[in-house]
């Protein structure tokens, strides 16, 4: 990123650190700043990933509750519905549940 900015030809220089990327020693701070930001970065992702992975160990499930009970999936209209004509609009609008 640094490079693209320098072949634009901007200049950054931060008021409150030491960073110049006009001078060597802001270049590297720049550099190392950048660097300890991506390995956060790929720490976060990996603590995350432990973390979902515990917790499915203990048997907690992710997404969204289910709106339907499976009682009413199985009064749901489908093809061997003792109701064939009740549309799937009518039936969630009974239910009081949105489609989305």
């Amino acid at each position: 990123m640094l490079d693209d900015l320098k072949r634009r030809g901007v200049k950054f220089r931060s008021l409150t650190e030491a960073i110049d990327t006009d001078r060597p020693t802001g270049r590297a701070m720049w550099q190392m700043i950048a660097v300890l930001a991506e390995l956060e970065r790929s720490l976060f992702s990996e603590r995350t990933r432990a973390g979902v992975k515990a917790a499915k160990g203990c048997g907690v499930k992710f997404g969204r509750k289910p709106k339907l009970t499976r009682q009413q999936l199985d009064h749901a209209p489908g093809p061997h519905h003792p109701l064939p004509g009740l549309s799937h609009s009518l039936f969630f609008k009974a239910l009081k549940i949105l489609r989305t």
